[in-house]
């Protein structure tokens, strides 16, 4: 569907959501997830509804857009010294916090820094190494405290910063900086 002054916004249906959400995501633009039981007429009505909101974020997926652009005109990452540097990251700061996980694997992921499964797996994306060790370190602790709390309940924010200062600072910081 075509909103004037907007662009394209896809109606999808999803079989997940329970209620209809707006998402805008760099290089796909916004997308309205319409669970079952609901009219993608509806769908229409709601995307028209978030019609500035829709325009305020798309300035700032423009922005990310082409700072993507500008990453991947940079070098390629080793990805073998990328993965030395995080795993020794990563086993310095289980070692000083008291943390204990399973695995660890490093990909290069296109929607996640990182992520921790329910046996503890430890996942980092490669693409880690290009940010800033403040943030490095916030994503680790991040992961490694999934390995105690499992959500992000308010128990788990309280938990983190207890090892990292002010973790829902930097996880907005983390906004600037895109995946590649």
């Amino acid at each position: 569907m075509k909103i004037r002054g907007v662009g394209d916004v896809l109606l999808e249906r999803s079989i997940r959501a329970k209620h209809m959400s707006l998402s805008i995501r760099p290089f796909r633009g916004p997308r309205v997830a319409v669970p079952r039981g609901v009219s993608f007429v509806a769908a229409e009505k709601f995307a028209h509804s978030k019609m500035s909101w829709i325009k305020k974020h798309l300035e700032k997926m423009t922005s990310i857009e082409k700072q993507t652009e500008v990453l991947k005109e940079r070098l390629p990452i080793d990805s073998g010294k990328a993965r030395k540097h995080l795993v020794e990251r990563l086993d310095e700061l289980c070692k000083r916090n008291g943390f204990k996980y399973n695995r660890v694997f490093v990909k290069n992921q296109k929607t996640r820094w990182g992520s921790c499964s329910d046996k503890n797996n430890i996942n980092l994306n490669v693409n880690l190494v290009q940010l800033p060790d403040e943030l490095v370190d916030y994503i680790i602790l991040h992961e490694l405290v999934h390995t105690r709390i499992k959500d992000h309940s308010h128990r788990f924010w309280e938990a983190l910063s207890k090892f990292v200062e002010d973790p829902k600072s930097l996880d907005r910081q983390l906004r600037d900086y895109t995946l590649g």
